[in-house]
């Protein structure tokens, strides 16, 4: 229970700390990718102006930067000789009638005609293709589309999201080797807490069985002396009941162990299933109820036999107790998989579908009524789920209509 406690405690800590670096890294990139395809953007519709310009002056052809003009539209006359672009220009029916590539060195004429192709295929005006930043623009009886060279920008988002792809990992491995160290510390008041509840509850046991045994023999001098009554039954019933509760939380006290399952040995859960339900068949007759049973021979697992017969009686004699009778109470074990799979039905009379999820807590009963009248204490099936997960396997509980319940084991 306490590693189990530990490891949740690290999980937790763990997906808090990823998501809070996943939110931040994905904002600063966010951020950092608007603000360039943003500055991006502001060039091109300097470029575009500079271009209107040109035309108006009379010295440009249709829909392009005169050749051999010296570009100057940015304010940063730095920025004029660094910024590469080209220009295209379609006619009506999306054909190439002019281009502008004085202020760029790499791209020939049929990069510009390629590039110009996969722009007008997307339905988005603005974009990256490559290492270029274009945009399209209806200028007049054209169609203008503008390509600005953007590969370091684009080298420097990527380095960005990199570098904060890298720190992320690194600071999700730091963390998780601190967490893992001083977890241990972090639990340590809940480990002792638990552990003097783990004491008082064996010592609390032992020192219950004492007067049980005790108020028992008196009763049976009693009943010796003045026979049998119907308040004799009742007090042996109700010391029934204490000492099947004792053993249960010492039960489950050892359940709750680092190692509740001291050795693991091939065990025929065919067998030991078998001898189970031959001991419940008298409670099976004198309730008037039916048990169809269908095991699957030479089953073997590795496990603690007498834990899992324990845990197979609790499962038996809850579906026992607890059918109403309309239908026989089921049994069916096979192996699938390399796990046993141990399905247990029954149909009820649930007013309202009981909390299958909380079905197998401790002290949990979905109908307080019932389980008074049946003699339920809410631990069996507690038992029952510390055993499976003892031995590596899991139970789970379904009863969406309140008619009809079925529990599988898996271990």
């Amino acid at each position: 229970m306490i590693k189990k406690i530990r490891w949740r405690f690290i999980w937790a800590a763990m997906v808090a700390f990823f998501l809070v670096v996943l939110l931040l890294g994905s904002l600063v990139n966010i951020v950092n990718y608007c603000v360039v395809t943003r500055r991006n953007d502001e060039t091109i519709d300097y470029i575009l102006d500079f271009e209107s310009k040109s035309r108006a002056d009379g010295r440009g052809q249709r829909g392009v930067i005169p050749p051999g003009m010296p570009f100057g539209g940015l304010p940063d006359e730095e920025a004029n000789y660094m910024t590469r672009f080209f220009i295209v220009a379609l006619d009506s029916d999306n054909i190439v009638i002019a281009k502008s590539m004085d202020y760029v060195a790499s791209i020939s004429d049929s990069d510009a005609v390629a590039y110009t192709d996969k722009a007008i295929s997307r339905m988005s005006s603005r974009g990256y293709i490559d290492g270029y930043r274009y945009a399209r623009f209806e200028y007049e009886d054209a169609t203008l589309i503008v390509f600005l060279n953007s590969t370091r920008e684009i080298q420097s988002m990527e380095s960005l999201l990199l570098m904060t792809i890298v720190i992320s990992l690194g600071s999700l491995i730091l963390v998780f080797l601190l967490v893992f160290l001083l977890s241990k510390r972090a639990i340590r008041p809940i480990a002792q807490n638990m552990e003097l509840q783990k004491r008082f509850i064996t010592d609390a046991g032992h020192e219950l069985k004492t007067p049980l045994t005790s108020i028992s023999t008196s009763l049976d001098v009693i009943e010796m002396e003045h026979g049998n009554d119907e308040w004799t039954a009742n007090i042996r019933r109700q010391i029934g009941r204490l000492k099947g509760l004792v053993g249960e939380l010492v039960t489950l006290s050892k359940l709750d162990e680092v190692k509740p399952v001291n050795t693991k040995e091939e065990t025929d859960l065919t067998a030991a299933a078998w001898e189970i339900v031959e001991v419940h068949m008298p409670q099976v007759k004198a309730s008037g109820k039916e048990i169809i049973t269908n095991i699957d021979d030479n089953i073997i697992i590795r496990g603690d036999r007498s834990s899992i017969q324990q845990m197979l009686s609790v499962l038996i004699d809850n579906a026992i107790k607890y059918s109403d009778g309309r239908e026989p109470v089921r049994i069916n074990i096979h192996k699938s998989h390399g796990k046993a799979n141990i399905i247990i039905y029954n149909s009820c009379d649930y007013q309202t579908p009981p909390d299958t999820g909380r079905l197998f807590e401790r002290f949990y009963r979905p109908d307080e009524s019932r389980n008074s009248s049946t003699g339920g204490n809410g631990i069996g099936l507690a038992i029952a789920k510390s055993v499976a997960e003892a031995h590596g396997g899991r139970i789970s509980a379904s009863c969406p209509d309140g008619k009809h319940m079925t529990i599988t084991a898996e271990i």
